[in-house]
């Protein structure tokens, strides 16, 4: 079990928060659901303790006074500006060929749902109960509008750790055009300063770094690469542009931004 966590919900919402609860116990979180008169800022205020709430929007993580979901809605006005020539990240991953891609770290889905509204078919992997129930409630809700429903019919949700979940590709001998690694807690660069991170982290990695926090080498992604390498043509490591290589190896291949830099390690041996 991952440990006892709140949920909070109004009485209008109090059957889809027993469907959470009941969805989250199965996946090893232990739930303890209650009845509030109003789920409103004050209250998030005054119980600062990371919690769950539930409300006709659906499920969201809260702490502080702040909530958060992975709000796939909020990313409808990049993806309609979104295009092969513009995205560094539709270069990187060949998204032009329409690949079969495997993100291993899922994070809020963002990328994920860039690369299919770019033509991917995604398998989006995610071994955190909280955060994958997050991500399942926001691909159900995509599925119902109308701009979102064609683009998330190209993500597949996978409930498991990454490592198990290309070890056991590989066992099967599969092989996937791409694998797409953005680890959430990057190395130091090479001389041992911390990557610069921005003036105000948004709201919502806040609430997310509480829910996942950093502990070693699982959260850096080194293990993956090597796994990743072993089914896929192509490994995409997105880093801060100061950081260093993941797992120290140098890459084939790069694309370079102002913030960040897509690393390409090719696998000319894999074929179909």
């Amino acid at each position: 079990m991952v440990g006892v966590i709140r949920l909070y919900t109004e009485s209008d919402d109090l059957e889809q928060a027993q469907q959470f609860k009941a969805v989250l116990f199965a996946r090893g979180v232990d739930v303890e659901l209650q009845q509030i008169d109003k789920l409103n800022a004050r209250f998030l205020r005054l119980h600062p303790d990371l919690a769950l709430c539930v409300d006709a929007a659906g499920l969201w993580l809260c702490a502080n006074g702040m909530k958060m979901q992975p709000d796939w809605h909020a990313e409808v006005g990049r993806l309609k500006r979104a295009s092969l020539k513009s995205e560094m990240i539709a270069r990187a991953c060949n998204l032009g060929e329409k690949p079969n891609l495997v993100d291993a770290t899922a994070g809020l889905g963002h990328d994920s749902l860039l690369m299919a509204h770019l033509g991917a078919n995604v398998t989006l992997v995610e071994r955190h109960p909280i955060l994958f129930t997050l991500l399942e409630d926001s691909h159900t809700r995509a599925q119902q509008d109308a701009f979102l429903a064609n683009v998330v019919s190209r993500i597949h949700l996978v409930f498991s750790d990454s490592a198990d979940y290309l070890t056991a590709q590989a066992q099967q001998k599969a092989v996937f055009d791409v694998v797409y690694l953005d680890p959430m807690f990057p190395q130091r660069d090479q001389n041992q300063q911390a990557v610069k991170k921005q003036a105000q982290v948004k709201k919502q990695m806040q609430l997310l770094h509480m829910l996942l926090p950093e502990h070693g080498e699982m959260d850096l992604g080194d293990n993956l690469l090597e796994l990743a390498q072993k089914i896929a043509k192509r490994v995409v490591v997105k880093r801060p542009r100061l950081a260093v290589f993941l797992a120290g190896k140098e890459t084939n291949h790069q694309w370079q931004g102002d913030a960040c830099r897509f690393d390409a390690y090719f696998q000319h041996d894999l074929v179909s």
